[in-house]
């Protein structure tokens, strides 16, 4: 088939990579001139199961614009009508996460993709900053004692989680910070870091060895239902304006509800916002080996080659555009210190301090919509909500074995766009 592949972040490479090695004829499109411009830029880099799990019973809870956005998700202002029941059904299932089908169905779908991001970094030799292991540090007994049920939902699909005493954890990151208090801690075997800007833009490239066609700094206006179930995808700034596709499939995230509301489809996801700060290592010693979350603060610290990232927060709320949030910088800049304080080079000739905001789009439930539409020939993958790195090669793969008709390895109704009326 002639596949138009709209949105060049992580989810939309991988995407038209898969359909290439299927054999389609591919065209990927983005109006950036080079891949992995916005959510997938300065992305917080943990990759496997167990980093997005409920770990604490906080991480369910939401803020107003007049309190902290120390966890959960911080409104940075009044909701919207919509965005009132989004918020509703999305604070419900938060609260009951660990227990549900949708998080069992995330998790594995993590898993997955973990598995097979590993199978393409080995058969197409991709070097990129990466990392094995993270670490899930808990500050109190509190914290330990609600994350049971979690870690036993993670261990029946797989999931290699081990509880660790703080000693233990110290031995596995022998870099915190002995000052900073820890009760226990959970280590991740099958979770880790990488570059996820860096892995994009190495599969862009695979993916036009192959025969994709790369239409970047092409701005897609408008889609067209032709007959037949073929689709006109709209360029209206390039010589022909417009080019026909046998089918359509949209990775744009964030921005996907402008090209599809005019088609009748509602996307049942909200704009949420996260930051991160990279900085170059100072000290190699005072720096993680890999990755470890705190799900208290909601951050988590990696090591990406020769530079740490911090990052974390969600926000709903804010404007289009808007600068990076201090406060939420301030937060990010408190967790790293408190448990690397001797990590980061933040001055100095040879300091290299990078402050980021993006933009993606999450359902309520967590779950991304991987598939055919109820619109022949218009096929989506998004809603990945801050997991979109995580996510991408299984979500690929999966929406590719769908479109060809092959068996998927996980049950594709689950992730399905029908599921949710689309």
């Amino acid at each position: 088939m002639n596949i138009a592949v709209i949105g060049a972040g992580v989810v939309g490479v991988a995407t038209a990579w898969e359909l290439a090695a299927d054999g389609h004829e591919v065209t990927l499109y983005d109006r950036h001139p080079t891949a992995g411009e916005e959510a997938s830029f300065a992305t917080g880099a943990l990759t496997g199961p167990g980093w997005n799990a409920a770990w604490l019973p906080a991480q369910a809870n939401w803020s107003g614009p007049w309190g902290s956005a120390k966890g959960g998700l911080h409104l940075q202002r009044l909701p919207r009508l919509g965005e009132w029941t989004w918020l509703w059904r999305w604070a419900k299932c938060a609260k009951g996460r660990a227990n549900t089908p949708q998080h069992q169905a995330l998790q594995r779908l993590a898993l997955y993709s973990a598995e097979h991001t590993h199978d393409l970094d080995r058969a197409l030799e991709l070097d990129h900053d990466a990392s094995d292991g993270l670490l899930v540090l808990l500050r109190t007994p509190q914290e330990a004692d609600s994350t049971q049920t979690t870690i036993e939902r993670l261990r029946e699909i797989g999931v290699a989680a081990q509880a660790l005493t703080a000693e233990q954890a110290r031995q596995q990151e022998p870099a915190l910070n002995p000052e900073t208090p820890i009760h226990a801690a959970i280590s991740i075997a099958n979770a880790g870091a990488a570059n996820c800007r860096e892995w994009t833009l190495l599969m862009k490239t695979r993916a036009q060895k192959l025969g994709a066609r790369l239409a970047l700094g092409t701005l897609v206006s408008r889609l067209e239902p032709l007959a037949g179930g073929a689709w006109r995808v709209h360029t209206p700034k390039s010589s022909p304006p417009f080019s026909d596709h046998d089918a359509v499939v949209v990775c744009t995230g964030a921005s996907a509800p402008t090209l599809l509301r005019p088609l009748g489809l509602k996307l049942p996801t909200q704009t949420i916002t996260a930051h991160s700060v990279s900085a170059a290592i100072r000290e190699p010693l005072d720096a993680p080996l890999s990755a470890v979350l705190d799900p208290a603060r909601q951050a988590s610290i990696a090591r990406l080659g020769q530079r740490i990232r911090v990052s974390g927060g969600a926000a709903l709320g804010a404007k289009p555009g808007a600068a990076p949030d201090a406060a939420a910088l301030k937060q990010l800049y408190k967790t790293l210190m408190d448990w690397f304080p001797g990590a980061a080079r933040f001055g100095g000739p040879q300091g290299s301090v990078q402050e980021w905001r993006g933009s993606y789009a999450a359902t309520h439930d967590g779950l991304p919509l991987i598939g055919g539409t109820r619109l022949p020939g218009l096929w989506i993958n998004l809603g990945h909500g801050a997991a979109g790195w995580t996510l991408a090669a299984g979500s690929a793969r999966l929406l590719a074995d769908e479109l060809r008709g092959a068996t998927p390895a996980l049950d594709a109704a689950t992730y399905a766009p029908l599921r949710q009326g689309l």
